[in-house]
This record gives structure tokens, sequence and C-alpha cells, in this order.
């Protein structure tokens, strides 16, 4: 038995296709471990959730931003951006079983056996691994609950950037969001900056890449991530960044879990070169 991390699909179906065929994967035997982002800018976003969701237990994904950016436009109406390439998933007649499905995924995983820990982007400084759950565990009680069209309203901005253990309400909760689906950088007292999306120099002075922050309290945590396609394949500070940027003519990255060993395809890109996705 083996545990495979996947960096970030997009909807880039064949991609996966050739991956799961290079490390002979076997259902009955192996584990997949996706980084979120399954879906979106990619050509075959529907054909990927139909396929992630029919592995069932054999596969675990973490929700990134643009999962819960597909199930905020379903639920509000939110009009889709140029590069969405979510129309046909919006349109499938299978489209609330997926939907329903995506929602109910976690923004955490951690397996104590393995010694590691999924999430889709990253974590502020303030939060040792038992926060982190403990939020995880917030937002996710709230997608999967009677009320969750309540919060996609208000899933979109920056604000608040930094954690207090006071914030309340919807602030809490987008903070939340934004830390386990959008974080690259902040400070070293853990103000979160959203907007910058280049590779680590290239940000503002005072940036750090969040994992780099010195004494983040997770850092003791071996954590796997996508998110970043700009920073690319990435070990250190205990973390392993998978997002090889298939979208524009990178690769698929998979990463046995047990011996660390990396398997990648090439892609053939979708984005505009230069452009994070």
């Amino acid at each position: 038995m083996a545990t495979y991390a996947i960096g970030d699909v997009q909807g880039c179906f064949d991609e996966l296709q050739a991956l799961l065929a290079q490390i002979q994967f076997d259902p009955a035997r192996d584990r997949l471990w996706f980084v979120g982002d399954l879906i979106n800018r990619g050509p075959h976003s529907l054909e990927t959730l139909r396929f992630v969701k029919d592995l069932g237990t054999c596969a675990i994904t973490v929700l990134g931003n643009h999962d819960l950016h597909a199930l905020a436009v379903a639920e509000t109406g939110r009009p889709l951006k140029p590069q969405d390439s979510l129309t046909a998933l919006l349109a499938a007649p299978d489209r609330d079983e997926l939907l329903d499905w995506l929602r109910r995924q976690p923004l955490l995983h951690h397996d104590a056996l393995l010694g590691f820990t999924l999430i889709h982007a990253g974590l502020p400084p303030q939060w040792d691994l038992a926060q982190a759950q403990a939020c995880a565990r917030e937002v996710e009680a709230l997608l999967r609950g009677d009320r969750y069209h309540e919060f996609f309203p208000h899933m979109y901005g920056d604000e608040p950037a930094q954690w207090d253990d006071a914030l309340r309400g919807w602030d809490r909760i987008r903070f939340i969001v934004n830390c386990f689906t959008r974080l690259r950088y902040c400070t070293a007292d853990g103000h979160c900056a959203m907007l910058p999306k280049g590779a680590p120099g290239t940000q503002p002075a005072g940036l750090l890449p969040w994992f780099a922050v010195p004494q983040r309290r997770s850092r003791e945590a071996r954590i796997v991530f996508g998110h970043w396609s700009t920073l690319g394949l990435y070990q250190g500070h205990n973390v392993f960044a998978l997002d090889t940027g298939c979208l524009w003519g990178g690769s698929l990255s998979a990463l046995r879990l047990e011996d660390l060993a990396l398997f990648q395809v090439p892609c053939s890109g979708f984005c505009t070169p230069g452009e994070p996705c």
C-alpha cells in the first residue's frame, strides 16, 4: 500500500490519468491525497470531479479556492470569470450530486500514522496543528450543515488580515478560509497578504512565505500543500509544495509519502504563461 499526494489538477483530467498510469495506481491497494483545486481553468473539470468522487474512500481531497469558487457560483449565481472553465460542470445532469459531495470535503486532513498533514494553501504562524484542525472543523461544519448557502455571499474579501482569537462571525470564517485556500505570504507577526502571487523573492518587503516565518507554531507538522504554482516543487521548512504549474505547461506531480519518491507527467498548458493560476 502506498499513499500518493497529487498537486493541483484543476481539470487536467488527461494528465491525471497519465500520472496514475505512471505510478501504477491500484485503488484496492493505494491511496490518493489531492491538495485541492480539483477543478477550474483546465479543460475537463466535470470529468475530474466525477472521477475523484467515484474513487470513494481510496481518495482524499481538501478544498481549494477554485473548488469553493465553483460552489459559490452555483449557489449565488455569481458570474463566471473569463478564465473559468466550469460551464460543463454547472450544466451537468449530476451537477447537484457532484457539488454536494464537493462541499462536504475537508479543509485539512491529518494522518497521525503517516505523520503528514494535507491542506491547499497555508497556515498563519499563530496556529499550531491542533488549532488549525479546530479552525478547519468550524468551516467544515458550516459547509456540511443546513446553513451552508449563507456562507458564500460572505466568502470573498481579504479582510481581516490577521488572526485574533476574538474574531467572530463571518470575519472569523473568512479569515480561516482565506488561510487554508489562498495564503502565500505573511509578515513575521502574522499579517496575511493575499495579493502577492509571485515566486519568493518577488514579494514586497516585509513579507515571507507563510512556511518560512520564524517561530511558526505549526513548524513541527509535515505539511503537504499546493496552490502556489509560481513556487513550484519545494521541500523545506518541513513542508512539501506540489503545485508544479500543470496549467501553464509545467507538470502534474505526485509525491509518495512513505519514501518521498516523486513522479511527474508533462502537461499541455492552458493558462497564459507567467500568470499564476
